[in-house]
């Protein structure tokens, strides 16, 4: 199992930035990509960022230019610094990782922005 757990959400005015935080445990070695996703509209949560073994970056298009994803691996901790913020970027945030059997998803971390 791994286990996900974010942080560094929060209130921000628009145009203001963020740096969402998610430490990894468990069977961590297994993990072949990890990433971001947000809950929009749909049942189905979409892909923000995603960043893969091979150091491969992934990005919505809403959000190219604008958030980066990134990660520390001696600390176990990916990071998603999101900058120009918009209202159209409040959501809740899900750190996610996958290995071959299954995905994993931290709890979310609420990111609103005011205009």
């Amino acid at each position: 199992q791994v286990q996900l757990v974010e942080s560094g959400g929060g209130l921000v005015r628009s145009g203001g930035s963020l740096r969402l935080s998610c430490t990894a445990s468990g069977d961590i070695s297994s993990i072949l990509v990890t990433g971001w996703y947000r809950q929009g509209t749909e049942r189905q949560r979409t892909m923000v960022a995603l960043i893969t073994n091979d150091n491969k970056t992934h990005y919505a298009e809403s959000v190219k230019g604008r958030f980066t994803i990134s990660r520390d691996s001696t600390k176990n901790t990916l990071y998603l610094q999101m900058n120009s913020l918009t209202p159209d970027d409040t959501d809740v945030y899900y750190c996610y990782s996958a290995n071959l059997r299954q995905p994993y998803w931290g709890q979310g971390t609420q990111v609103a922005v005011s205009s």
